[in-house]
Protein backbone atom coordinates (compact mmCIF):
# COMPACT_ATOMS: atom_id res chain seq x y z
CA UNK A 1 0.00 0.00 0.00
CA UNK A 2 1.57 3.61 -0.75
CA UNK A 3 1.31 5.63 2.38
CA UNK A 4 -0.14 9.19 2.21
CA UNK A 5 2.82 11.70 2.49
CA UNK A 6 2.35 14.25 5.25
CA UNK A 7 4.41 17.10 6.59
CA UNK A 8 4.03 18.86 9.81
CA UNK A 9 5.09 21.48 11.90
CA UNK A 10 7.27 20.74 15.24
CA UNK A 11 6.42 23.63 16.78
CA UNK A 12 4.25 22.63 20.37
CA UNK A 13 1.02 24.69 18.72
CA UNK A 14 0.71 21.23 16.23
CA UNK A 15 1.71 18.89 19.37
CA UNK A 16 -2.30 18.51 20.06
CA UNK A 17 -2.89 17.43 16.46
CA UNK A 18 0.09 14.85 16.35
CA UNK A 19 -0.98 13.53 19.57
CA UNK A 20 -4.16 12.34 17.98
CA UNK A 21 -3.08 11.22 14.65
CA UNK A 22 -0.14 9.10 16.46
CA UNK A 23 -2.98 7.81 18.69
CA UNK A 24 -5.35 6.95 15.77
CA UNK A 25 -5.39 4.09 13.04
CA UNK A 26 -4.20 5.83 10.46
CA UNK A 27 -0.65 5.89 11.24
CA UNK A 28 0.00 2.67 8.94
CA UNK A 29 -1.15 4.34 6.38
CA UNK A 30 1.25 7.66 6.56
CA UNK A 31 4.69 9.01 5.86
CA UNK A 32 4.75 11.52 9.07
CA UNK A 33 7.57 14.16 8.69
CA UNK A 34 8.33 17.27 11.17
CA UNK A 35 9.71 20.14 9.63
CA UNK A 36 9.16 24.08 9.89
CA UNK A 37 6.06 26.06 8.57
CA UNK A 38 8.00 27.42 5.43
CA UNK A 39 9.55 24.01 5.01
CA UNK A 40 6.05 22.24 5.57
CA UNK A 41 4.51 24.54 2.48
CA UNK A 42 7.66 24.21 0.03
CA UNK A 43 7.08 20.51 0.59
CA UNK A 44 3.65 20.43 -0.42
CA UNK A 45 4.47 23.03 -2.99
CA UNK A 46 6.95 21.19 -4.53
CA UNK A 47 4.86 17.70 -4.77
CA UNK A 48 7.50 15.97 -2.16
CA UNK A 49 4.76 15.17 -0.01
CA UNK A 50 0.69 14.88 -0.27
CA UNK A 51 -0.48 17.20 2.07
CA UNK A 52 0.73 19.49 5.04
CA UNK A 53 0.17 22.32 7.95
CA UNK A 54 1.04 24.89 5.80
CA UNK A 55 1.06 28.45 6.41
CA UNK A 56 -1.77 29.90 4.55
CA UNK A 57 -0.05 32.48 2.59
CA UNK A 58 1.30 29.25 0.49
CA UNK A 59 -1.90 28.99 -0.70
CA UNK A 60 -1.70 31.20 -3.83
CA UNK A 61 1.21 28.65 -4.23
CA UNK A 62 -0.66 25.18 -4.94
CA UNK A 63 -2.60 24.71 -7.55
CA UNK A 64 -4.70 22.17 -6.59
CA UNK A 65 -5.05 22.90 -3.32
CA UNK A 66 -7.60 21.06 -0.69
CA UNK A 67 -7.92 22.22 2.74
CA UNK A 68 -8.57 18.85 4.63
CA UNK A 69 -10.84 19.05 8.14
CA UNK A 70 -11.95 21.54 10.08
CA UNK A 71 -9.17 22.21 12.24
CA UNK A 72 -6.44 24.83 11.77
CA UNK A 73 -3.46 26.80 14.12
CA UNK A 74 -5.39 29.55 14.63
CA UNK A 75 -6.53 31.93 17.52
CA UNK A 76 -9.26 34.60 18.24
CA UNK A 77 -7.27 37.50 19.41
CA UNK A 78 -3.50 37.53 21.17
CA UNK A 79 -1.73 33.99 20.08
CA UNK A 80 1.53 35.02 21.98
CA UNK A 81 3.69 33.07 19.66
CA UNK A 82 3.67 35.50 16.95
CA UNK A 83 5.59 38.40 17.36
CA UNK A 84 7.26 41.74 16.15
CA UNK A 85 9.83 42.20 18.55
CA UNK A 86 11.40 45.55 18.96
CA UNK A 87 13.63 48.10 20.68
CA UNK A 88 11.49 51.18 19.72
CA UNK A 89 8.13 51.48 19.31
CA UNK A 90 6.29 50.58 16.20
CA UNK A 91 5.99 54.45 15.05
CA UNK A 92 9.58 54.82 14.89
CA UNK A 93 10.72 51.61 13.16
CA UNK A 94 11.98 51.88 9.61
CA UNK A 95 13.30 48.57 8.92
CA UNK A 96 12.24 44.98 10.10
CA UNK A 97 13.63 41.47 9.92
CA UNK A 98 11.72 38.48 8.70
CA UNK A 99 11.73 35.18 10.35
CA UNK A 100 13.11 32.56 7.39
CA UNK A 101 10.80 29.70 9.15
CA UNK A 102 7.76 31.91 8.52
CA UNK A 103 5.04 32.80 5.17
CA UNK A 104 2.31 33.75 6.77
CA UNK A 105 3.20 35.50 9.94
CA UNK A 106 6.40 37.55 7.74
CA UNK A 107 3.32 38.36 5.19
CA UNK A 108 0.72 39.42 8.51
CA UNK A 109 3.69 42.01 9.88
CA UNK A 110 3.62 43.55 6.39
CA UNK A 111 0.21 43.58 6.31
CA UNK A 112 -0.24 45.23 9.42
CA UNK A 113 2.75 47.68 9.09
CA UNK A 114 1.38 49.04 5.91
CA UNK A 115 -2.40 49.47 6.37
CA UNK A 116 -2.82 48.96 10.30
CA UNK A 117 0.40 51.02 11.46
CA UNK A 118 0.66 53.04 8.08
CA UNK A 119 4.46 52.48 8.68
CA UNK A 120 6.46 52.43 5.07
CA UNK A 121 9.41 50.03 6.22
CA UNK A 122 12.85 48.27 4.67
CA UNK A 123 12.41 44.75 4.54
CA UNK A 124 15.78 43.08 5.62
CA UNK A 125 16.01 39.42 5.23
CA UNK A 126 19.45 38.68 7.56
CA UNK A 127 21.50 41.34 9.72
CA UNK A 128 20.54 44.40 11.68
CA UNK A 129 16.77 45.81 11.96
CA UNK A 130 14.82 47.99 14.16
CA UNK A 131 12.37 45.35 14.50
CA UNK A 132 12.06 41.69 13.62
CA UNK A 133 9.69 38.58 13.43
CA UNK A 134 9.92 35.60 15.64
CA UNK A 135 7.71 32.95 15.31
CA UNK A 136 6.86 29.90 17.60
CA UNK A 137 8.09 28.22 20.21
CA UNK A 138 11.48 29.78 19.82
CA UNK A 139 9.02 33.26 21.60
CA UNK A 140 8.58 31.21 24.18
CA UNK A 141 9.26 33.04 27.48
CA UNK A 142 10.89 36.44 25.24
CA UNK A 143 8.00 38.92 24.97
CA UNK A 144 9.37 40.03 28.83
CA UNK A 145 12.72 40.54 27.31
CA UNK A 146 12.41 43.02 24.77
CA UNK A 147 11.10 46.71 25.24
CA UNK A 148 8.28 46.31 22.90
CA UNK A 149 6.14 43.01 21.58
CA UNK A 150 3.45 43.19 19.39
CA UNK A 151 1.21 40.30 18.99
CA UNK A 152 0.47 39.69 15.46
CA UNK A 153 -2.73 37.54 16.37
CA UNK A 154 -4.29 40.54 18.70
CA UNK A 155 -3.62 43.61 16.33
CA UNK A 156 -4.70 41.40 13.21
CA UNK A 157 -8.12 41.39 15.31
CA UNK A 158 -7.74 45.01 16.34
CA UNK A 159 -7.20 46.18 12.11
CA UNK A 160 -10.39 43.72 11.18
CA UNK A 161 -12.29 42.33 13.97
CA UNK A 162 -11.64 38.87 12.80
CA UNK A 163 -10.16 36.09 14.28
CA UNK A 164 -6.77 34.46 12.36
CA UNK A 165 -5.83 31.61 11.10
CA UNK A 166 -1.99 30.76 10.82
CA UNK A 167 -2.03 27.42 9.37
CA UNK A 168 -4.80 25.11 7.44
CA UNK A 169 -4.24 21.27 6.89
CA UNK A 170 -3.96 21.13 2.71
CA UNK A 171 -3.30 18.47 -0.03
CA UNK A 172 -1.98 19.37 -3.28
CA UNK A 173 -4.43 16.14 -5.00
CA UNK A 174 -7.67 14.42 -4.21
CA UNK A 175 -7.07 11.95 -1.27
CA UNK A 176 -9.83 9.14 -0.45
CA UNK A 177 -12.61 10.39 1.55
CA UNK A 178 -12.31 7.90 4.04
CA UNK A 179 -8.87 8.60 4.79
CA UNK A 180 -10.18 12.27 5.65
CA UNK A 181 -13.34 11.68 7.77
CA UNK A 182 -10.76 9.41 9.86
CA UNK A 183 -7.96 12.63 9.53
CA UNK A 184 -10.43 14.58 10.97
CA UNK A 185 -11.60 12.80 13.58
CA UNK A 186 -8.18 12.50 15.04
CA UNK A 187 -7.51 15.77 14.51
CA UNK A 188 -10.71 16.36 16.76
CA UNK A 189 -9.48 14.25 19.83
CA UNK A 190 -6.30 15.55 19.28
CA UNK A 191 -7.37 18.99 20.39
CA UNK A 192 -10.21 17.57 22.65
CA UNK A 193 -6.87 16.05 25.04
CA UNK A 194 -4.60 19.52 24.22
CA UNK A 195 -3.63 19.60 27.88
CA UNK A 196 -1.97 15.85 27.85
CA UNK A 197 0.88 17.23 25.54
CA UNK A 198 2.17 19.55 27.91
CA UNK A 199 3.93 16.93 30.23
CA UNK A 200 7.83 16.87 29.48
CA UNK A 201 7.89 20.25 27.89
CA UNK A 202 10.71 22.70 28.59
CA UNK A 203 9.67 25.14 31.38
CA UNK A 204 10.33 28.93 30.25
CA UNK A 205 9.66 32.17 32.88
CA UNK A 206 6.47 33.50 32.87
CA UNK A 207 4.96 31.23 29.84
CA UNK A 208 1.99 29.04 30.30
CA UNK A 209 1.72 26.27 28.05
CA UNK A 210 -1.84 25.40 29.51
CA UNK A 211 -3.19 29.32 28.64
CA UNK A 212 -1.17 28.83 25.52
CA UNK A 213 -3.01 25.93 23.90
CA UNK A 214 -5.98 26.53 25.42
CA UNK A 215 -6.48 30.18 25.31
CA UNK A 216 -4.20 31.87 23.06
CA UNK A 217 -4.96 29.31 20.57
CA UNK A 218 -8.34 28.07 18.66
CA UNK A 219 -8.14 25.29 16.68
CA UNK A 220 -11.35 25.15 14.95
CA UNK A 221 -11.89 26.38 11.15
CA UNK A 222 -15.01 28.84 11.36
CA UNK A 223 -16.29 30.44 8.83
CA UNK A 224 -15.34 33.76 10.62
CA UNK A 225 -11.74 32.03 10.37
CA UNK A 226 -12.22 31.22 6.38
CA UNK A 227 -13.56 34.49 5.70
CA UNK A 228 -9.86 35.91 7.52
CA UNK A 229 -8.21 33.70 5.03
CA UNK A 230 -9.99 35.46 1.99
CA UNK A 231 -9.55 39.10 3.70
CA UNK A 232 -5.69 38.07 4.07
CA UNK A 233 -4.87 36.49 1.29
CA UNK A 234 -6.14 39.70 -1.08
CA UNK A 235 -4.06 41.69 1.16
CA UNK A 236 -1.39 39.77 0.86
CA UNK A 237 -1.29 39.56 -3.04
CA UNK A 238 -1.14 43.62 -2.66
CA UNK A 239 2.11 43.78 -0.97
Amino acid sequence: MTKIKISAVSYTNTLPFLQGIRASSLMDQIDLSLDYPAECARKVIANEVDMGIIPVAALLEIEDAHIIGDYCIGTEGRVDSVFIFSDKPIEEIDSIRLDYQSKTSNGLARILLKHYWKRDVRIVQEGEADAYVLIGDRTFGKKDEVTFAYDLGYYWKQFTGLPFAFAVWVANKELPPVFVTGFNRALANGITHAADVIEGLPRYQDFDYLDYLTNSLDFHLTDKKREAISRYLELYKGL
